[in-house]
């Protein structure tokens, strides 16, 4: 056994009994596939309509880039997405610009 061999061991096993000390590195749930199952990130499921009803003009740059992100182009545009907490989280950034329509 080489020294290198000897340092390449030496190492694996100092991670992974600090990966049992610290609880990380354990096994996750697989699929048939061998990929881990996806997180349901929803917050009520299903879809919600999102509506453009304030012009951007005046907003700084990153607002339009939220506006644009969600798909909306022009005003009064409704576009449906799904019901995630990221897409709740786009529309309470800008409220003076989008609004949830029910």
């Amino acid at each position: 056994m080489s020294v290198l061999d000897k340092v390449t061991e030496a190492v694996s096993d100092t991670l992974a009994k600090a990966a049992d000390v610290l609880g990380i590195g354990e096994e996750t749930p697989q699929d048939d596939k061998g990929k881990a199952p996806a997180t349901n990130n929803r917050s009520g499921g299903g879809t919600i309509r999102i509506q453009y009803y304030r012009s951007f003009i005046a907003a700084p740059k990153t607002h339009k880039q939220i506006v644009r992100s969600v798909g909306l182009t022009k005003l009064n545009h409704i576009v449906e997405r799904p019901d995630t907490h990221a897409m709740r989280g786009f529309v309470k950034k800008v409220p003076h610009l989008l609004r949830i329509v029910e």
